[in-house]
């Protein structure tokens, strides 16, 4: 006799959370939304995962498996955010910056360039850690995490390990090196996908801490999962180290999920959501792959994952008159909280906002500007330091 598992499905990222209760016999058993809370992850999770459990009749020691899908990678590259970090070039010089995008999606955070690395054979090149007391000094209380990225460091990880161990050891943050995701050749790119993936890291530890404590708080004690890009699932502790390899999480799951729901082997899908525009194809059963690495926000990365065409225009993106030109008109790749959303929670300052606008002769399109605080930028909001 097979035995029939309850699984929790929890989608999160878009102006929705959602959660769904499937099992092998009945399917879907029970399915609940919650508006997404991105000031606090927890509320919008447990807001849908209690009221799930609520149409459930069973017992929650029945869940053997609780698994993530989540745009909020995608969105943060999509939309320029996430945590401000420190990169270390080991090897390369100023130069290096200007390939593969790396100087655009380093963003202006700061880098240094220590001597090292190895040739293309794994000789090592002389390693001076020097520079790294004065960079700490200088940015250590500004930063969420260090990216360090060694020349040829597929061939020979030694100098970014001492390196990672070394910024441990003195500031306790979290480090990404480039060779723990990627075996590719190709130094620039290989830091470029380091970066963006130590940007990640505060993002995603959110989301599971998030979707952690709130399990324990049900009684869940299933394995918790996140679906990667490709549409496999990784354990949570894989995606709190690894948040690059969740980008396309949400399509991904989307192109899966299509799959069940049509009972086809080949489709075009299409998924809008409140932050992009995704299409992908579905092809023998499977989510076409894209060998080359994932593209979001104008960034190719070495993380390989669905191929996707992913467009910054959804239910919450920003629209605007083109400042230059004053004629057209503007869609995303930014968005905005509806203001109407905002008031259910800030009525009093919204209102009072709206009325000071009213009263204006000459409003300008700063007028009724709110700035709201997204889970996972305690270093960065909107691009500025909080600091400043």
């Amino acid at each position: 006799m097979v035995e029939n598992k309850i699984l929790l499905g929890i989608d999160t990222g878009g102006p929705y959370t959602d959660a769904v209760l499937l099992s092998d016999e009945a399917g879907v058993i029970a399915k609940a939304k919650s508006l997404t809370t991105k000031h606090d992850l927890a509320i919008g999770i447990s807001g849908a995962v209690d009221a799930v459990l609520a149409q459930f009749e069973g017992d929650v020691c029945e869940v053997a498996l609780t698994s993530i899908s989540t745009t909020l990678a995608t969105n943060a590259l999509v939309e320029g955010k996430g945590g401000s970090i420190g990169l270390v070039m080991i090897g390369f010089d100023e130069k290096d910056m200007e390939k593969s995008g790396l100087r655009e999606a380093l963003a202006g955070d700061p880098v240094v360039f220590i001597p090292g690395g190895h040739d293309v054979a794994g000789n090592e090149r002389k390693l001076d850690m020097a520079l790294l007391d004065d960079f700490i000094t200088q940015h250590g209380c500004n930063i969420s995490g260090f990216a360090i990225a060694g020349y040829f460091a597929v061939r020979n990880s030694s100098h970014e390990l001492m390196v990672r161990d070394f910024l441990q050891e003195r500031t306790g943050l979290a480090t990404t090196c480039s060779h723990e995701l990627s075996s590719k050749l190709g130094g620039p790119k290989r830091a470029l996908t380091t970066v963006l993936n130590a940007r990640l890291i505060p993002v995603i530890q959110d989301l599971i801490l998030a979707c952690r404590s709130h399990l324990e708080k049900t009684g869940i004690n299933s394995p918790l999962m996140v679906v990667r890009g490709d549409g496999a699932l990784v354990e949570a502790d894989f995606a709190l180290k690894r948040p690059i390899e969740t980008i396309l999480s949400g399509p991904a799951a989307s192109l899966v999920g299509a799959k069940f729901l049509l009972g086809t082997k080949d489709a075009i899908i299409s998924d809008i959501g409140g932050t992009t525009t995704d299409v992908a194809i579905l092809e023998k059963g499977w989510p076409r792959i894209e060998p080359e690495g994932a593209s979001v926000g104008g960034f190719t990365t070495m993380v390989e994952a669905v191929a996707m065409h992913t467009f910054g225009l959804g239910g919450d993106s920003v629209v605007e008159i083109d400042d230059a030109t004053k004629t057209k008109v503007k869609l995303g790749p930014r968005r905005q909280i509806p203001i109407s959303l905002l008031a259910v929670d800030y009525q009093q300052e919204v209102m009072q906002a709206l009325k000071r606008q009213s009263q204006m002769e000459y409003p300008t399109h700063l007028c009724v500007k709110f700035t709201y605080r997204v889970a996972g930028t305690e270093q960065r909001v909107g691009g500025q330091n909080p600091r400043n």
